[in-house]
């Protein structure tokens, strides 16, 4: 019998709703998973542990020195370069299969896209800008710029066996290219709008088709009278602080802008009236 020491020990601190997936059979092992915005890794541990491909990307030096230890004893195979410091709005994975659409943003407008135009990169330009690196004070990695090239591929991706599986295999997408792109508690904190696009379109950039992207962020949904506009969209929670917020709208306009499908409704736990946070499921299609 399992104590809650031993699960504590194999899961760690993972969202629960993530685990929910798991449980639901969306994510399995040998899949290829980033967390963009992984902080110290509490949602990586039992990945890192049950044979899944686990990359991550955070703009902190120290919680990227933190998960490379952390995978270097739970998964000693994995290459320390899987985990980055860098922004989630601009990796340096290489694009999957396709891009997000140009006006994949929260508003009607026409949002310009912060980053290259992936597909325009030709072999010879990708060779001749290699990316530059350096090391920070902890001795990390820090990548200064890496071309996005995305790859032609011959098929789309193939789903696993059960409706809810998440397709998987590296047929269909680039090299660098995920399955599964966890974003947990880390949407919230753009800055503006144009921000919060780009990081949403850069995920959906190097997710595979047929790829799950789980977002847990804040919302406005069920706070609408406890919140204070400060401006855009960031708002003044009860909690003292201050947070980017979408809406269910906005949530089911930016997914269908980027052509992807609810995996799950939208679940809003609302905490005591201080604040709301809101899991975003989606599939690329």
């Amino acid at each position: 019998m399992q104590t809650s020491s031993n699960l504590q020990e194999w899961f760690g601190g993972i969202d629960i709703y993530l685990f929910d997936q798991l449980l639901k059979g969306r994510i399995v092992p040998g899949m290829r998973v980033l967390d963009a915005g992984c902080g110290a890794g509490r949602n990586l541990i039992y990945f890192l542990r049950s044979g899944y491909e686990v990359f991550g990307v955070d703009e902190s030096e120290p919680h990227i020195a933190q998960v490379r230890q952390m995978a270097a004893t739970l998964a000693p195979h994995l290459p320390a370069e899987n985990f980055r410091v860098e922004p989630v709005e601009n990796m340096s994975w290489k694009s999957a299969l396709s891009d997000p659409p140009a006006n994949a943003g929260g508003t009607d407008k026409t949002v310009e896209r912060l980053s290259t135009d992936y597909t325009d990169y030709t072999e010879e330009k990708a060779k001749r800008e290699k990316p530059s690196a350096k090391k920070g004070p902890l001795g990390v990695l820090r990548t200064l710029s890496q071309p996005k090239a995305a790859l032609p591929h011959p098929s789309p991706l193939l789903g696993g066996e059960g409706e809810d599986t998440i397709g998987r295999g590296t047929e269909a997408g680039g090299t660098d290219s995920f399955d599964v792109v966890l974003s947990s508690a880390v949407l919230h904190f753009a800055r503006d709008e144009e921000q919060w696009q780009a990081m949403v379109n850069e995920m959906w950039r190097v997710l595979k088709p047929g790829g799950m992207l789980f977002a847990r962020l804040a919302s406005t949904i069920g706070v609408e009278d406890q919140i204070k506009l400060i401006e855009g969209r960031r708002y003044h929670l009860p909690d003292g602080s201050d947070r980017f917020l979408v809406d269910a709208e906005m949530l089911q306009r930016v997914t269908a802008a980027l052509g992807g499908e609810f995996l799950e409704p939208i679940k809003t736990t609302v905490v005591e009236n201080m604040r709301a946070m809101t899991t975003w499921v989606v599939r690329k299609q």
